[in-house]
């Protein structure tokens, strides 16, 4: 199959028209011309990652972070992004990434479903027209309320994580939450217009936590990774439905850090 066959059935799937104008989704590096058999997906093109498509075999490597961003200067092997490019470049093996358009349309989706959000809507809207409306995370309400410690529980079983950071108090009761998977700092001023008692996303710092608190809002950070790597799983079940003949698997990426 081609290449450029592939990328038309994944801009179908999440347009680059939803892409945010700073984002830099996209063909990375490689030909639209090129057949492509085997896909390796990953949340990111890490050395290790890179390294796993060369020596799987894979024509594809499908990440949601962009492999380029938000620009490359110089490409050599002193250069980290450079050094990832030649491999890939020097092995034949494509790289598309699926970012902010994928945040819009797939990400916010699937982590509300996740967590059964009920009644949702956007939480920060970045496109608009006469018949819907899109954008980042959303917010709706659980199926019924709960305490902060067992929201704790629930954010672990869905998204497959030993540990989370809370920002408040573990016996507060709450129903309305909202859920931003990535970088979520800038979203607690959307979570709180729309009236979230709890968001859940992750890169939260020290002041943005308690600030949150502070305004009435409890904050879980799940990390970054930790809520995004559904975007593995997410795409490997979108190429069992639509492409199914193609050879598809999950890379090893793993955490960037260890909780000791």
């Amino acid at each position: 199959m081609l290449l450029g066959d592939v990328i038309a059935e994944l801009e179908q799937l999440s347009p680059p028209s939803f892409a945010e104008s700073w984002d830099n989704s996209g063909l990375m590096c490689g030909s639209r011309r090129m057949q492509v058999e085997s896909i390796l997906i990953s949340v990111d093109a890490t050395d290790e990652v890179v390294e796993e498509a060369l020596l799987s075999g894979a024509d594809l490597l499908l990440t949601h972070h962009p492999l380029i961003f938000p620009h490359v200067a110089h490409i050599t092997e002193e250069d980290i992004v450079g050094r990832r490019l030649l491999k890939l470049i020097g092995g034949n093996v494509a790289c598309y990434s699926m970012h902010t358009n994928f945040d819009v349309m797939g990400m916010a989706d699937e982590a509300a479903d996740r967590l059964g959000l009920l009644d949702r809507e956007v939480l920060h809207v970045t496109y608009e027209d006469a018949i819907a409306k899109e954008g980042i995370g959303r917010v709706g309400k659980l199926p019924k309320e709960l305490r902060l410690a067992d929201c704790v529980d629930l954010v672990k079983e869905a998204f497959l994580l030993d540990n989370v950071r809370l920002f408040g108090d573990s016996e507060q009761k709450v129903r309305r939450v909202a859920v931003s998977p990535g970088s979520g700092k800038d979203m607690i001023p959307d979570a709180l217009a729309a009236g979230a008692e709890l968001l859940i996303t992750g890169d939260i710092g020290h002041h943005d936590g308690i600030d949150a608190e502070a305004a009435g809002m409890a904050v879980i950070d799940a990390g970054h990774y930790g809520i995004e790597k559904i975007f593995v799983d997410y795409m490997k079940d979108f190429f069992r439905k639509k492409l199914p003949a193609l050879n598809v698997s999950a890379a090893s990426q793993r955490e960037p850090f260890t909780v000791l």
